[in-house]
């Protein structure tokens, strides 16, 4: 599982939701800004991981599995 595969899981499942990332990191109990696409790296460039912890709040917020934002983890079929 890549970092660019966390977050588009990210961006995937606020969508299945009908939501923009910011709608789901308010959902989620999170400041509005958690899923902002400058957050995602830090200022020299290293990739910045979501927590554990966060992901857990937006899988419990969303009513999904831990299976299932998985397999929102996985590339689309080409």
């Amino acid at each position: 599982m890549t970092h660019k595969m966390i977050w588009r899981a990210i961006e995937r499942l606020a969508q299945s939701q009908g939501l923009s990332c910011s709608g789901l990191a308010k959902l989620s109990g999170l400041d509005s800004t958690t899923f902002n696409k400058s957050k995602q790296f830090s200022a020299d460039g290293k990739p910045r991981w979501p927590s554990c912890a966060t992901v857990a709040k937006i899988i419990s917020a969303t009513k999904i599995s831990v299976v299932d934002f998985a397999h929102l983890c996985t590339p689309p079929e080409e």
